[in-house]
């Protein structure tokens, strides 16, 4: 059997990876902490799980509207017009399976063969994966450390030009938890408006945010009209496995994204779209509280880490991930994380798989206990303080 060509540019999400490969060091009796996988360990809210019971009890087993059922799209609607700060229409919503598909098929709506993508490095696998999967021109924009993981305009500004149809933003940001300010929005809109170009905002941690508010560069003057706003129910309310995300999208695009959900998956599953009006128009207590454990988890892994020598981490202000540099240890990101899993027990993603710029990172999510977290801190520093101390020897004889 021979393959279409297209599959070779077509990428993978690691994480899932390193889970399967941490998984079989457990089956031989191993004990592992996995820090790999970005999903909440909190339980779907109670309230959200009955709403689905209520909705298969009632026949919500059928077809639903390609776009997503009424109440569904209303309750978006409002909750991003409170939220966002733009005024949302429900007939601007497409609900689909997961935030992925948003992804999809925003690039495949609007990427002809060598249209230039810029999407943020590190960041999101997907991204680069399907820009090039339809024969786009992936071009990655550097989120830099010293920046303090924010993507730089100026930088931005360098890489776009008339051959650009899409941007991505990721605020905040996996894997490194930055968030863009309101300043650096509004230079990338005023790049936009510039060189025409769409934005794809994937805030789908917009509620998972250690400090001030959420801003959405769709907030900002004609933006609503160049920017496709990815969000779902996976982070925010612990859904993963329910698969519900949704697009706020230009009138021009509500078309064939609809035209592009018939061909895929024809609909969103009913009682799970259920379930998301419960989780819009319910009690926020649950998000609430798990953010709350969100940021003492941040704090507890955040300062062991920066206690732990050659390992510098910066502090997140938003998602669940922390991103630190170990260039100090004479290792790469990739090879420290092999080190940490057959030495130590600890499952983390080398930066590498996040783009290049991560060469030197790794990947921490912090979305397990905080029991978890100690341990796996006190199991990281048994692997890389004899590493930092022979990288600081090293380096201080070859001087």
């Amino acid at each position: 059997m021979k393959l279409a060509a297209r599959m070779d540019r077509i990428g993978t999400e690691t994480a899932f990876e390193a889970a399967a490969r941490a998984r079989a060091l457990e089956a031989t009796g191993r004990s592992v902490i996995h820090l790999e996988i970005g999903e909440p360990d909190f339980d779907t809210p109670a309230n959200i799980r009955e709403a689905a019971k209520r909705a298969f009890d009632r026949g919500a087993t059928h077809y639903t509207p390609t776009a997503g059922i009424p109440e569904l799209r209303e309750a978006i609607a409002a909750d991003a017009t409170a939220r966002k700060h733009f005024a949302v229409d429900p007939g601007r919503v497409v609900v689909v399976p997961g935030g992925k598909p948003v992804m999809f098929f925003a690039i495949l709506a609007l990427v002809d063969e060598g249209d230039e993508v810029v999407y943020p490095d590190p960041g999101f696998p997907i991204y680069e994966s399907m820009a090039r999967y339809v024969g786009g021109t992936a071009v990655p924009c550097p989120i830099r450390q010293e920046n303090g993981f924010r993507l730089d305009p100026d930088e931005l500004a360098t890489l776009v030009n008339e051959r650009t149809k899409l941007v991505i933003i990721n605020s905040p940001a996996n894997p490194t938890g930055g968030v863009s300010t309101r300043e650096d929005l509004e230079k990338i809109a005023a790049l936009a408006r510039r060189y025409d170009f769409t934005i794809l905002a994937d805030e789908i941690y917009g509620r998972i945010l250690y400090e001030g508010e959420h801003f959405s560069i769709a907030s900002l003057p004609d933006m609503a009209e160049r920017t496709i706003v990815l969000d779902g129910f996976s982070k925010t309310y612990a859904m993963t496995g329910w698969r519900l995300g949704y697009a706020i999208l230009p009138e021009k695009l509500v078309t064939p994204f609809s035209r592009l959900v018939v061909n895929s998956v024809s609909c969103t599953n009913a009682a799970t779209q259920w379930a998301g009006v419960e989780a819009l128009t319910g009690p926020q207590d649950a998000v609430d509280a798990m953010v709350v454990e969100f940021r003492a988890r941040r704090d507890l892994i955040v300062n062991g880490l920066n206690e732990i020598p050659g390992v510098k981490c910066l502090m997140p202000k938003g998602a669940f991930y922390a991103f630190p540099d170990i260039s100090a240890t004479g290792l790469t990101g990739a090879e420290l994380a092999d080190r940490l899993l057959n030495e130590g027990g600890v499952s983390a993603l080398a930066g590498t798989a996040f783009g290049q710029v991560g060469k030197y990172h790794l990947r921490f999510s912090y979305a397990t206990s905080r029991e978890n977290i100690a341990e796996a801190i006190r199991r990281t520093r048994a692997v890389v303080e004899p590493l930092a101390a022979a990288a600081a020897g090293a380096a201080g004889a070859a001087r």
